[in-house]
C-alpha cells in the first residue's frame, strides 16, 4: 500500500510500512515529524494526538488532546515545535510541544474565522499565522498580539492555501475553481491576479518557490501546473485520477509531483520531460473536418437539408468536431492524458506507439484519502482519511535521492 516512487512505470506492489488505529471520527490532517519516528494527527473526533514509535515498531499516542470542536485544518514548525490547529467553529488555535514529544502546553487561540477553518500557514519570519476557511475569507493574524492584521473575502469558499514567504504572496484555491494570487502586507493586501483553469472546486495547493510553480488539485479530477516564475501563462494540464484530487506535492530534487485523490489513488508523475500545453478549444458552428453543421447551425442545416450533429472536442488540436470524426480515443501523456480521450481521426493516425508511453506511475491507496505529507529526506509519505486509518508508506527502492 505504500506508493513506490519512479519515474517510469513500475508494476511492483507497493508496500505498507505501518498503519495507525485510534481516532473515532475522520482524520483531516497527518504530518511526519522531521528526524523523528513520530506523526501528529488532527481529527473531527475532536481530538489531536501525537503518536510516536515505539521499541515494538508500534505507534502509540504521547499527546492527546481534547479540542472544543472538531479539527479541521493543521500546521506544524517543527524547529519552534508550534502546533496550530484550525477547528470548524472557526478559530485556530496554538501549542507548543515539548522537546521529547510528551506534553503539550496550549498558547493562545485566534478568532481567525466564523465557520470552519480549511488550511493554515505559519510564517516565523513575518510572526503570522495565515488561514482560510469556509466564511469565504483569508486571514493573517500576529502571532506576538493575537490580534487580526488582514482579511480578504472572496465570492466562495475559501478552501486551499499556499504561501510564498520570500514574496509575501498568498495563493488562495476557492470553491469556485477560481486561484486567486494575493500580495499580504502587514495591515492591507493587494490582488494581483486570478487564475481560471478548473472546472470544478479547487481541493489543494502546492507552491514550489525555487521553479515557481503552482500545483492546483480540483473536483473535476485534473490537476493544473501553472508557470508562474515564466510569466508567459503557460500551463500544464494532468489528467490520470477518476475522483477528486486532494492532495499534492512536488518533489524538486527529481522533479516529480506525487498526488492523491479521494478514491484511494496515488500518482507519481515525471515532470522532468518536455510536455506540451494542452490546447484552448475552437468553436465553431459546423465541424472543422467534415464541415457538417452542428444543431444549432440552423441556416446550414436548412441550406443543406441535413439533421445538426453534436459537437466535440479533440483534446490533441483543439478542434470542434462531430463525432464521427473523432470516433477514435487515445491516451497522450506528453500533454497529460494518461488515459484515453477524445481524439479526432488524423490526430490519432499522428499518435505513435511510443507517445503513448505513460509519464506517471499509479498506486492504490486503499482508503478515501484526504490528506498526505511528505519527508523528501526520508522518503517517508504519510496519508490519511475518512476511514479513520493513518498509513505511513516507504518507498521500496526510493529515487527521491538521485
Amino acid at each position: 500500500m505504500a506508493a513506490e516512487i519512479h519515474s517510469r512505470p513500475q508494476s511492483s506492489r507497493p508496500v505498507l510500512l505501518s498503519k495507525i488505529e485510534g481516532h473515532q471520527d475522520a482524520v483531516t490532517a497527518a504530518l511526519l515529524i522531521p528526524k523523528e519516528d513520530g506523526v501528529i494527527t488532527a481529527s473531527e473526533d475532536r481530538t489531536i494526538r501525537v503518536w510516536l514509535k515505539r521499541d515494538s515498531g508500534q505507534y502509540w499516542p504521547s499527546i492527546y488532546h481534547t479540542m472544543a470542536s472538531p479539527c479541521s485544518a493543521m500546521a506544524y514548525h517543527h524547529d519552534s515545535r508550534r502546533i496550530f490547529v484550525g477547528q470548524d467553529n472557526g478559530a485556530v488555535m496554538e501549542f507548543h510541544v515539548s522537546e521529547d514529544f510528551n506534553k503539550m502546553n496550549f498558547i493562545k487561540t485566534y478568532p481567525a474565522h466564523q465557520n470552519r477553518v480549511s488550511a493554515i500557514i505559519f510564517s516565523v519570519a513575518a510572526e503570522w499565522v495565515i488561514s482560510t476557511g469556509h466564511d469565504k475569507c483569508v486571514s493573517w493574524m500576529c502571532t506576538r498580539s493575537g490580534n487580526m492584521l488582514g482579511r480578504h473575502f472572496f465570492t466562495s469558499w475559501a478552501s486551499c492555501l499556499q504561501y510564498d514567504y520570500d514574496t509575501q504572496y498568498a495563493f488562495v484555491g476557492d470553491y469556485s475553481g477560481q486561484i486567486t494570487l494575493l500580495k499580504l502586507e502587514q495591515n492591507s493586501c493587494s490582488v494581483i491576479t486570478t487564475l481560471k483553469g478548473h472546472e470544478g472546486s479547487i481541493a489543494c495547493l502546492w507552491w514550489d518557490p525555487i521553479q515557481r510553480l503552482l500545483f492546483s488539485g480540483a473536483s473535476d479530477n485534473s490537476i493544473i501546473m501553472w508557470d508562474i516564475g515564466g510569466r508567459k501563462g503557460r500551463t500544464l494540464l494532468l489528467q490520470g485520477h477518476h475522483d477528486r484530487v486532494q492532495s499534492l506535492c512536488y518533489l524538486q530534487l527529481t522533479r516529480q509531483l506525487v498526488s492523491c485523490s479521494s478514491d484511494g489513488g496515488i500518482a507519481v508523475w515525471n515532470m522532468d520531460v518536455s510536455r506540451e500545453e494542452a490546447p484552448q478549444w475552437l468553436e465553431s458552428d459546423s465541424c472543422q473536418k467534415c464541415e457538417q453543421p452542428f444543431f444549432w447551425n440552423i441556416k446550414q442545416m436548412w441550406d443543406t437539408k441535413t439533421l445538426g450533429l453534436r459537437q466535440h472536442h479533440c483534446r490533441k488540436c483543439g478542434q470542434a468536431v462531430c463525432g464521427k470524426c473523432s470516433s477514435k480515443r487515445s491516451s497522450y501523456p506528453v500533454m497529460g492524458f494518461e488515459f484515453q480521450v477524445r481524439v479526432c481521426d488524423s490526430c490519432y493516425d499522428s499518435i505513435k506507439d511510443e507517445d503513448r508511453t505513460s509519464l506517471a506511475t499509479f498506486h492504490e491507496g486503499k482508503h478515501n484519502i484526504t490528506h498526505m505529507s511528505m519527508d523528501v529526506a526520508r522518503g517517508l509519505m504519510v496519508t490519511c482519511g475518512t476511514d479513520r486509518i493513518v498509513k505511513m508508506r516507504k518507498p521500496r527502492r526510493s529515487c527521491l535521492s538521485v
